[in-house]
């Protein structure tokens, strides 16, 4: 029939383009997928569609999430644990992978996240041999990632806190509000004897931008030789950007 073509290539388009979608809704601790969905992470009303405006307080937790906390568990964990998320269906957009913390002043599950959050984790660009980066364009260690690891800082004090995930893809990120975000936030209660000072902090809205670094790319994404990540150094000081993905997990018992 006339048309049907355009009609399947549409289909098709729209299809690839819902599969590329993510959320996060398990946590993972020490290799092990934690809980069963939301059980331990803000359940959202935002499915798996993104995030464009930042100066939205959906952006701490998406749309919902900060309604959700007193129905979501809080998980206990040991700062120093290797602490994960899984990504309901797959990080298929081009963009970096992002942890953000911020300390409850009580009870994590009454927070509203309008706190300081200091970043604890990023996953970014991909520089081992198998990456094909001899024409110097940016490839992605977060590609089609459908769980990652990261290290919860030693230095992290006692208390409970709001553990932010947060993806961005930049496809769309040479226009103003084309970057996508999609964010979610767990709850977990640290023990330990920690005595850091989280830092550099931000606030979610307030220190995003439309057009800050990360967020505006001035050119295509697929042309792009170097990438610098939305947000605050790492902390504790002297940690490093991760450009190797650490997906291994075991599924729960």
């Amino acid at each position: 029939m006339k048309g049907l073509p355009t009609i399947l290539a549409v289909t098709a388009a729209l299809t690839s383009t819902t599969y590329a979608h993510w959320t996060y809704d398990r946590i993972i601790v020490n290799g092990q997928i934690i809980g069963e969905p939301w059980q331990y992470v803000r359940r959202h009303s935002n499915g798996n569609n993104f995030l464009s405006d930042v100066t939205s307080a959906d952006m701490r937790c998406n749309i919902d999430g900060l309604l959700s906390g007193a129905n979501t568990s809080t998980y206990p964990v040991n700062a120093g644990d290797k602490l994960g998320f899984t990504i309901k269906d797959t990080f298929g957009h081009p963009g970096p992978q992002q942890v953000y913390i911020s300390k409850a002043p009580a009870d994590v599950k009454d927070y509203d996240g309008s706190g300081d959050w200091a970043k604890i984790y990023t996953l970014s660009d991909c520089r081992t041999k198998d990456c094909g980066t001899g024409d110097g364009i940016v490839k992605w260690a977060t590609y089609r990632a459908q769980t990652f690891n990261f290290a919860l800082p030693r230095e992290l004090p006692a208390g409970e806190y709001l553990l932010r995930a947060e993806g961005i893809a930049i496809h769309a990120a040479q226009k103003s509000r084309g970057a996508q975000f999609y964010v979610a936030c767990a709850q977990i209660k640290v023990e330990g004897s920690g005595t850091g000072m989280p830092g550099p902090t931000i606030k979610f809205p307030g220190s995003y931008t439309s057009n800050s670094t990360g967020i505006l790319i001035p050119q295509i994404w697929s042309q792009i030789t170097n990438y610098t990540s939305p947000g605050p150094k790492l902390w504790p000081e002297g940690t490093e950007e991760a450009h190797v993905l650490d997906g291994k997990v075991k599924q729960s018992d």
